[in-house]
């Protein structure tokens, strides 16, 4: 007798596709990769190397990683312009953050109803989202020149800004009084608050407006009908169901804040002396333009506790008020 054996087929190439096509821990993992690379690539390597140069004393003359030590953070530490920085950027933050929540409110509730024009009310707040920030800052540069700020001129044709005569050689003359927005301390920082809330209020307002509209309509019919005020809608009804999403939009708005050089680096590079030095804009000055990479890369660090702190608290309140 002779044995058979039976040869099971084996699938075709086709089938194989289906099935990892079909099979939902492959495309799960397939999914997300480009999402893990580029956390790995563009954030994950510079940050271990951030930490491996704040724990040394390299230097662009001297790059090797030769001697940990903790001595970069105390010299980090006590350099008054660091603790100035640090101040900046909770100034910074805070004032922008609470100016950009209000009119952030009151934009989203302006855009939910119907008016007309109203398509070109919204390109015109999303705008300066969608134009790079560079590019946005060199225009707000623009405005607040010394000698021929528009800002200026309007101030003086309403009268808040004077000509002052002056007796020249050719009789009197009229010197016109600039503000020099971004020559006095005060001003430079107002002027920096000013353009960020500028570049953040568009992203904050279509979260709140996500917010609004998912509010149900029902609630707001028994609202009508209940012959409730809107201050008293807004403060008890609306408030307590927009106040998760407000707290994510507040959220994306401090990380983005206070992590941000560009306003900062386009407008003053820090100055006037320092006034408006940042700790992002202080770590590139010290680590790229300086050549200390360890006293910068020390400088950022400082701003990991603090946003992982807040990041924490805020994300904990709004899991409290959606379960309530």
């Amino acid at each position: 007798m002779s044995a058979t054996t039976s040869v099971q087929p084996t699938p075709a190439s086709g089938e194989k596709k289906r099935y990892w096509l079909d099979n939902e821990r492959f495309l799960s993992m397939a999914m997300l990769l480009p999402a893990v690379l580029y956390i790995i690539l563009l954030v994950g390597i510079p940050f271990v190397l951030a930490i491996l140069f704040a724990f040394s004393d390299v230097t662009v003359g001297s790059p090797q990683l030769d001697n940990f030590t903790l001595d970069t953070f105390g010299t980090v530490v006590k350099d008054i312009n660091f603790q100035r920085a640090l101040a900046n950027n909770f100034i910074f933050t805070i004032i922008s953050q609470a100016i950009m929540l209000v009119f952030a409110n009151i934009l989203a509730m302006a855009l939910i109803r119907n008016f007309p024009g109203k398509w070109l009310v919204r390109f015109i707040i999303l705008l300066p989202w969608a134009t790079p920030i560079a590019i946005g800052t060199i225009g707000w540069l623009w405005m607040f020149d010394s000698v021929y700020s528009p800002v200026d001129w309007l101030f003086r044709s309403v009268g808040l800004l004077k000509q002052i005569g002056v007796v020249g050689s050719e009789g009197i003359l009229k010197n016109q009084t600039n503000m020099y927005w971004l020559g006095e301390p005060a001003l430079a920082m107002f002027s920096v608050i000013v353009v960020q809330v500028w570049r953040m209020l568009p992203m904050s307002t279509v979260i709140l407006m996500a917010g609004l509209t998912s509010i149900s309509p029902d609630i707001r019919d028994a609202v009508a009908v209940d012959g409730v005020g809107w201050w008293r809608e807004w403060r008890e009804v609306t408030l307590p169901l927009l106040r998760p999403i407000m707290m994510v939009a507040l959220l994306f708005g401090i990380i983005f804040t206070f992590t941000d050089m560009t306003v900062v680096r386009v407008l003053t590079r820090g100055g006037p002396i320092n006034a408006t030095q940042v700790l992002s804009s202080w770590a590139y000055f010290k680590g790229i333009e300086g050549g200390n990479l360890s006293e910068g890369a020390a400088t950022v660090i400082f701003m990991l506790p603090v946003l992982l702190g807040v990041a924490l608290i805020m994300l904990r309140i709004a899991r409290r008020t959606e379960v309530r």
